[in-house]
């Protein structure tokens, strides 16, 4: 079996994102739509807001085809402006608020941003104002994070936290949300294609300059509906969305807000991971579905144990980003009593490609089915021409309606992620009998051992076995005898011990001897990027320069 259709049903109709919205206002006025740190907002507000944030965005130029940057964490301003440029017709590109400024300029520069939303913290704020002036940027959008906040919470925010506000000039250049959203004259109406660009997705960037994945209305309407077929179980206008990852991450994005939306649900946004505030706001809402990646499900499952918290109310939890270790599925479990599922997703692919289905009808260390309407195909790598039979690894290969477009202004690289018409995605996996994708690892993380492949996920997989290690990376270092060896590193359990010895001689019992890694390094936390996934980049990046310091040594 070389290739699987998850769902034949072509019921998947392509839209206009904002519908999205529209229509949960229509169906949900009352209910609410936004959580923020104990300030609610329902469908009608959040409603009346787009309309007037989009009224506002045309008064200052926001047009079909305009890209608009939103430098922002989780909060109301997120999701405000988020529809507000697409009821204009314009495109969204998101930002990493943690960025520094190089890596701002040149996605400033890329896109072709003209507008962009940011916090008044002083931090962010400079950043973002720097580019004005020296590429495309033209105007900025300032959010104040205490308007934000429930009232009490906001005057205490604003009065101890002066020191952080930024400094706004008043000219053409800048103007305040709270004027955005002043006028009372209806937005102007936009014509509108489901092929037009909704959202320009940056990549990682780990194999070079980042690069954004074109992703259209149809694409995203396409990806909600399959996600909802996906659940049908939930109910309409009664589930409450946990938003801790960043809504600028198209994980969620999809996941938290288009899901939410498109169900009616309540999404409970943090702007950031505290533990303490995040516990105590689950354990406040009583979130129904709780979108993930591993780390966070270990974090959770730390304080839960800590304080005894009953965490039962939690019904659906979708783990993906990176690979989900079945010490931390079986764990969670335990705690929640539902049944935390993974699946695999890229930023081409707006980005749900397969997930085990809801319940107890999935396979452990499986990434799940495709999605309604998707086809996986395995091919060689060696031959991409080449279709693998069942159990056989190769290349995963996508085909779907939510595929983006391409990547923005670059014709040639989106060529070569393409073949016959299907995505490379760059990892290798195979399908089972079932038709179950399973993930090996990625291409270019592949280590090349005395000829042999050796997949950095399956010495992990083996790491996260043994009782004290509570994060684990491998890498491929160079290696004179043979090519390149595994090197692992280990972030230990609170409380726990364990020496290299006492690791490498679990291992013996776990992986082969090609696969055991030549040295392994304690410690205290691994990198990770903005959503929680440990960055196997950087941890290579460092050891790439500790030889380069050797050598001129």
């Amino acid at each position: 079996m070389s290739a699987i259709i998850a769902d034949s049903d072509p019921h998947l109709v392509p839209g206009r994102l904002s519908a999205l919205l529209d229509e949960a206002v229509r169906r949900f006025p009352d209910a609410p739509a936004i959580d923020f740190l104990g300030r609610r907002t329902t469908y009608r507000e959040l409603g009346l807001l787009v309309e007037r944030a989009t009224a506002g965005l045309q008064r200052i130029g926001v047009a079909k085809g305009t890209r608009v940057g939103l430098f922002l964490p989780n909060t109301p301003y997120s999701v405000v402006a988020y529809f507000a440029v697409l009821k204009c017709g314009g495109v969204i590109v998101p930002f990493n608020p943690l960025y520094a400024e190089p890596e701002i300029r040149h996605q400033v520069r890329d896109s072709g941003a003209r507008v962009m939303f940011v916090l008044d913290l002083a931090d962010h704020y400079a950043k973002v104002a720097a580019q004005l002036g020296g590429g495309t940027l033209e105007h900025i959008v300032i959010c104040p994070l205490a308007d934000a906040m429930p009232q009490l919470k906001g005057m205490a925010f604003a009065l101890t936290q002066r020191k952080r506000r930024a400094h706004v000039p008043v000219d053409a250049r800048h103007s305040r949300f709270a004027d955005l959203v002043a006028t009372r004259e209806p937005p102007r109406p936009v014509e509108f294609d489901p092929s037009s660009p909704a959202v320009l997705q940056y990549t990682g960037g780990t194999t070079g300059t980042p690069k954004a994945a074109t992703l259209t209305h149809a694409n995203l309407t396409t990806q909600v509906q399959q996600l909802v077929r996906w659940t049908p179980d939930f109910t309409y206008g009664g589930e409450r969305v946990l938003g801790i990852l960043p809504l600028f991450h198209v994980f969620a994005m999809s996941v938290v807000m288009l899901y939410a939306i498109a169900i009616g649900g309540e999404m409970i946004l943090l702007p950031r991971l505290d533990i303490d505030m995040l516990m105590k706001t689950i354990m406040r809402r009583r979130p129904t579905c709780v979108p993930g990646v591993p780390t966070l499900y270990t974090a959770i499952a730390n304080a839960a144990e800590k304080k005894g918290y009953d965490l039962s109310f939690i019904r659906i939890c979708l783990s993906g980003g990176a690979p989900l270790p079945e010490e931390v599925r079986v764990r969670f479990e335990r705690l929640t009593g539902c049944v935390l599922v993974e699946g695999y997703g890229l930023s081409e692919t707006s980005p749900v490609v397969s997930v085990n289905p809801p319940g107890d009808k999935g396979k452990p260390g499986s990434v799940g089915l495709p999605v309604a309407g998707t086809k996986v195909e395995i091919r060689s790598i060696d031959d991409p021409t080449k279709l693998m039979p069942a159990g056989e690894r190769g290349e995963v290969c996508v085909r779907g309606p939510q595929v983006m477009a391409g990547y923005w202004n670059r014709p040639d690289e989106t060529a070569n992620v393409m073949i016959d018409g299907a995505l490379r995605t760059g990892d290798v996996g195979y399908l089972d009998a079932d038709g179950y994708l399973f993930l090996v690892d990625r291409l270019k993380d592949m280590i090349i051992c005395s000829g042999f492949n050796v997949y950095p996920r399956n010495i992990e997989e083996a790491l996260y076995r043994h009782a004290a290690v509570a994060e684990a990376a491998v890498i491929g270092l160079p290696d004179e005898y043979r090519g390149e060896a595994p090197k692992a590193f280990v972030q230990l359990r609170a409380g726990a011990t364990a020496t290299t010895d006492d690791i490498k001689q679990f291992l013996a019992t776990q992986i082969s001897k090609i696969e055991m890694p030549r040295e392994i390094e304690f410690r205290d936390a691994l990198p990770k990027s903005a959503v929680g996934k440990i960055l196997r980049r950087t941890l290579a990046a460092e050891e790439a320069a500790k030889t380069k310091t050797g050598k001129a040594a």
